[in-house]
Order: structure tokens, then C-alpha cells, then sequence
């Protein structure tokens, strides 16, 4: 075990693909100078003469300035062999790829029968909180869940982050991971010898038995957070992290919501057609008789993101607003 970064251990997993299948690539916007790896100490860095010293520039490509370009040409690299890592910058960058998203990299494997995978990652950063302004602070992850043949993972820690991404390179269908950069700080022991996490599969953060918290990306710390406040009040709070939306780990939401008979959900996407109303629905739908008490979403309004610190600072899921939505659940 070491001390990593949740950027560092992005870029020891990227490191281990690479390392293990020559056929992974990675591709993007002056990835030549921004792939992260990992010094012995385990601090994150740029680490351009590490990788293309490793790897060369056959294996880590520059791209020009089109994300249309870039998801298209990944996709026809993934239907003829090669397993690309392409690392798209900002998330909000991904609408300007929505076609390629939606009619190609999602459908290709439907629409020839099975005859080609699309074993390819997109990874991107949303920048939320950094008071980038409304072109920069999206978290669309909601809108791909919506497009049947993309998987989407949303790591909310360093060790996650690795094993996730392992598991998604591995993956014959195409993921997207959405990488929260309030997250990107984070520091924790992370396994240094390869391991994967399979998709689908939610973890327990916390284990309680009043409330059940399903929080998702950024929320997760926070909400861990809230948890711990509650307890000094005697109030037990357990916190789930789906890890990945699509596949959704379903029956671990239900079991727990079977047990404490209290949800609520804390995701920093809008609050329409979120992750969290997708939850929220499943558990109307399944867990209707263990509920307590109506489900509670805590979200970012339907507003666009204002550029002011101040304003933008109220918007998302925290440590106060989700322990204020675990004592309305709790009457």
C-alpha cells in the first residue's frame, strides 16, 4: 500500500493498462504533456517524460482541437483492435461529441450485430466548484445514462478511481468516467500491485441503521461528513456509493433501504432527470412498503452555475444540507 492522490492513482492505473496491453492507447488534447503518473512517494505530477519515455508517441497521441475528432477516431481505433484511453478535459467539452456519443460509440456494436466491440474509456473532468462559470461546470453524467450501450462510472476516491478504471479498460463495451475535480486532492492508501473493481457493484462507506444515504461522485465525503455529525446526536447513518451508474448497483440501494426504511440521495447533478431521481424511482418502485418516510434528494438546483464564489458555493450537495434532509426523513 501507498500514499496516493486521486489524480496519481488515475495515473498509475493508465500506467498499468498500458504496461500490461499493448494494444491501450491514450489519446486527447496535449496528452503528450498532462499524463499523470505517480512519483515512489506516491504524489501525483505530470509525468510527460516518464510515460513517452515508457510508452513513445505511437502509444500517446496528440489530437487536434475537436472532440468530434477525437470521440470519432477513438471509436473506429476501438472497432479495429486498439483499446483507447481518451482523455476529453472538461466534461462540459462532451456535448460538442454528442453525435459520435450517441450515434456511433453507443449503437456500433448493436447495429453490426456483435461483430465489433467499442472497448474504449472517455474520461473527463468536471470542474465544478472551481467558480469556472456556466460553460465549465457541468456534471452531465445523467444525460449518458439515458443512452442505452454506455456504461458511466463516477469514482469519489483515489482507490476507486484505480480500480475502476482497470476494470473500464477491460470493459468490450465503451465507459464514460466522470471525474469530480473537488475530488482531485484527495489522498488515501491505495493498493500498488494491479486489482480491479468490477462494475455494478456499489460500496458501503459507512454502514448505520436510521438512514440510508446514497450519495454520488463529490457528495460522498460530504456526506460521510453529515454522517459523522449525526452520530455524536445518536443518529445512525449508513452511506452507500454507487460507484457506477450504469450498470446500477440496484440491489445493494434496496437491501439498505430495506433495513433503515429512511433514503435519501445526494448527487451534485440537476436535480431533474438526475442519478437521484433514478434511484429515487427505483425505490418507489421496489421498496415502497420499507419506506418510513418520503424520499429526500438533495441536488443542484436547475439554474446554471453563476461564476461567483458566493453563489456557487450554496448550489451543491454538503455536509450541512445532507444533514438537514437526514433529520426531515427522520420527522
Amino acid at each position: 500500500m501507498t500514499v496516493m492522490s486521486y489524480l496519481g492513482a488515475i495515473g498509475a492505473a493508465q500506467r498499468e493498462a498500458m504496461e500490461a496491453d499493448e494494444r491501450v492507447v491514450i489519446i486527447g488534447e496535449d496528452v503528450e504533456a498532462n499524463v499523470y503518473g505517480t512519483t515512489g512517494a506516491g504524489k501525483s505530477r505530470r509525468d510527460k517524460g516518464d510515460f513517452l519515455e515508457m510508452f513513445g508517441r505511437n502509444r500517446i497521441r496528440n489530437t487536434p482541437i475537436s472532440e468530434e475528432v477525437i470521440v470519432g477516431a477513438a471509436a473506429g481505433a476501438a472497432m479495429t483492435g486498439l483499446r483507447p484511453i481518451v482523455d476529453l478535459s472538461y466534461s462540459s467539452f462532451l456535448y460538442m461529441a454528442m453525435d459520435q456519443f450517441v450515434n456511433q460509440v453507443a449503437k456500433n456494436r448493436y447495429m453490426f450485430g456483435g461483430q465489433a466491440s467499442l472497448p474504449v474509456v472517455f474520461r473527463s473532468a468536471m470542474f465544478y466548484g472551481l467558480n469556472t462559470g456556466a460553460h465549465h461546470s457541468d456534471r452531465p453524467y445523467p444525460m449518458f445514462m439515458n443512452v442505452p450501450g454506455l456504461k458511466i462510472i463516477a469514482p469519489a476516491s483515489p482507490s476507486d478511481a484505480k480500480g475502476l478504471l482497470r476494470s473500464a479498460v477491460d470493459s468490450e463495451d465503451p465507459v464514460l468516467t466522470f471525474e469530480a475535480c473537488p475530488l482531485w486532492g484527495m489522498k488515501e492508501e491505495v493498493d500498488e500491485a494491479e486489482y480491479r473493481i468490477p462494475l455494478g457493484v456499489a460500496r458501503t462507506v459507512r454502514p448505520g441503521s436510521d438512514v440510508t444515504v446514497v450519495a454520488i461522485s463529490s457528495a460522498v465525503p460530504e456526506a460521510v461528513r453529515a454522517a459523522d455529525a449525526l452520530a455524536e446526536d445518536g443518529i445512525s447513518v449508513e452511506v452507500i456509493d454507487p460507484r457506477t451508474l450504469v450498470p446500477l448497483d440496484t440491489d445493494a440501494v434496496l437491501e439498505s433501504v430495506a433495513r433503515t426504511g429512511r433514503l435519501v440521495v445526494a448527487d451534485p447533478a440537476h436535480r431533474t432527470c438526475s442519478a437521484a431521481a433514478e434511484i429515487s424511482a427505483v425505490v418507489a418502485e421496489d421498496a415502497f412498503d420499507a419506506l418510513k418516510a418520503p424520499i429526500v434528494r438533495v441536488t443542484t438546483p436547475d439554474t446554471q452555475i453563476p461564476f461567483s464564489p458566493a453563489l456557487e458555493k450554496q448550489l451543491y450537495p454538503n455536509r450541512d444540507n445532507i444533514a438537514a434532509a437526514v433529520r426531515r426523513v427522520l420527522g
